[in-house]
């Protein structure tokens, strides 16, 4: 094999493999290097399992429940190894496609522990202890993040798991699951026990779940929780777990008000952030500037040393795999000299604020998607805004379908009428909020946007009311 490339990529999760496709098409020679699987914590621990399970408990919550569409389903019930089976056959088939697209571009795929020796050099570890060197031009770190374990008494006591361990562990012990985090990792998983029967509670420490969403979002959802069942406890802190005398556990917190409480579980998930990987990753004498525990880059994801940059959840606090895939991007068009190929935020000429153009997507039901800014922080940069709003009870295709809960939300600037925010809690959002990005990205008025047709009877037609409800406020 030769060992001289002209970009050696650390990581092979979505921020490291789009990179690496993209470098390739761009006629680049390119290795890819990852210590576990191909496709990274994404396709195996993350996005990839958790979306298939959250499929297959809305199935399951859908036959339960089919009666209302005069079906008869007889007994129903699940297999807990069988639904992994079918997470695993995603995500193999998921892996294998990518690994097809490595294979077709000449993309190098490296199976072993990385480390940066110098600028331009990686030494590679395999597992079985041999070191191989490297070189590159460039270099580009995608190690991604691991769950984060808060120093809380108990928390290593067998039966507390992190998304890792509950993601890849075919076996059912969730008859009583105790949640430590409100965030998006939490409220997914939580939705998802909760559709297969188990008793489900929610410790968050901020003052609403999911605390950087809109706040109607946060409020809503934690509502729709409850009523399927679901306790949540916002401002409160775990405190200690302990092994009770038969085996289960027990989570002890402490609510704001100083109240202390406990929970019984058969386990306890740990969802309470995630911090970057950067174990070993240079050699000694190598320094790699870090802030808050995260990697340093500057406006072109360039590290402190030269010729090597970060992308993806090494760096970022937003921790999304579509974020780190579109900074990955980013980072090959410049090596290449070529203009931007995806935008990853913009200055609309009529707020003069720069908004994120990420769409960001949480897979309860309904779906919850937003991108942009919400109505609240236009109003904390001192936009003036005008919003639209879309009760989705109304719409055809909710109607049909019996999943009336929830609204569309647009922010528009009040003179211009430029769409600067989105916010969805209804369903499909998370296939709608694409819609919402381009037009934030491309500075489109209200008009523009109402100008295109929407087919009918779907969900999407609710924006186009959502539009018509914000240009009637403002006559």
């Amino acid at each position: 094999m030769d060992h001289n490339f002209d970009l050696i990529v650390i990581g092979a999760g979505p921020g490291g493999y789009t990179a690496a496709e993209h470098a390739a098409r761009q006629g680049l020679r390119v290795a890819v290097i990852e210590r576990h699987k191909l496709g990274g914590c994404c396709i195996n621990y993350g996005c990839i399992p958790t979306k298939a399970f959250i499929h297959a408990s809305s199935l399951y919550s859908s036959l339960k429940n089919c009666g209302q569409f005069g079906l008869v389903a007889g007994e129903t019930g699940f297999d807990f190894p069988a639904v992994c089976a079918y997470k695993d056959d995603a995500i193999a088939r998921f892996r294998e496609s990518v690994g097809q697209e490595f294979d077709q571009l000449g993309v190098v795929f490296i199976q072993g522990t990385a480390q940066i020796v110098r600028e331009g050099v990686v030494s590679v570890t395999a597992a079985q202890g041999g070191k191989e060197v490297f070189r590159a031009r460039h270099i580009l770190i995608a190690t991604g993040a691991r769950a984060y374990k808060p120093p809380i008494p108990g928390i290593d006591l067998p039966g507390v798991v992190t998304s890792w361990e509950i993601l890849g562990t075919p076996h059912w012990d969730y008859d009583q699951l105790v949640i430590l985090g409100g965030g998006v990792v939490g409220v997914e998983l939580a939705s998802v026990f909760n559709a297969f029967g188990a008793k489900v509670t929610i410790i968050e420490q901020a003052p609403r779940l999911l605390g950087p969403m809109d706040r109607e979002i946060s409020e809503s959802l934690e509502k729709m929780l409850r009523r399927r069942g679901i306790d949540i406890y916002t401002e409160a802190s775990a405190t200690a777990i302990e092994q009770t005398a038969d085996g289960r556990l027990c989570c002890r917190f402490r609510m704001k008000s100083g109240l202390p409480g406990q929970l019984e579980a058969t386990r306890i998930l740990v969802a309470a952030g995630r911090r970057a990987y950067l174990d070993g990753l240079t050699a000694d004498g190598l320094t790699l500037e870090t802030k808050d525990g995260r990697i340093a880059v500057d406006s072109n994801f360039q590290t402190s040393i030269p010729n090597v940059f970060a992308v993806g959840d090494v760096m970022e606090t937003v921790q999304l795999a579509h974020l780190a895939s579109a900074e990955g991007v980013c980072v090959v068009d410049k090596l290449c000299g070529n203009p931007p190929s995806v935008l990853l935020s913009t200055v609309p000429s009529c707020a003069f604020v720069e908004l994120p153009v990420i769409p960001t997507c949480i897979h309860v039901n309904p779906e919850i998607a937003s991108v942009g800014i919400s109505e609240e922080q236009a109003i904390r940069h001192g936009i003036s805004v005008s919003c639209g709003r879309y009760d989705i009870r109304t719409n055809g295709k909710a109607i049909i379908s019996k999943e009336s809960s929830g609204f569309i939300k647009l922010v528009f600037e009040s003179h211009r009428k430029v769409l600067i925010g989105a916010q969805m809690m209804c369903p499909r959002a998370s296939d709608m909020i694409g819609e919402m990005a381009t037009a934030v990205a491309n500075e489109m008025t209200a008009r523009q946007l109402l100008s295109a047709m929407r087919a009918h009877p779907t969900f999407n037609e609710g924006i186009g009311e959502a539009i018509r409800d914000c240009l009637e406020k403002s006559r």
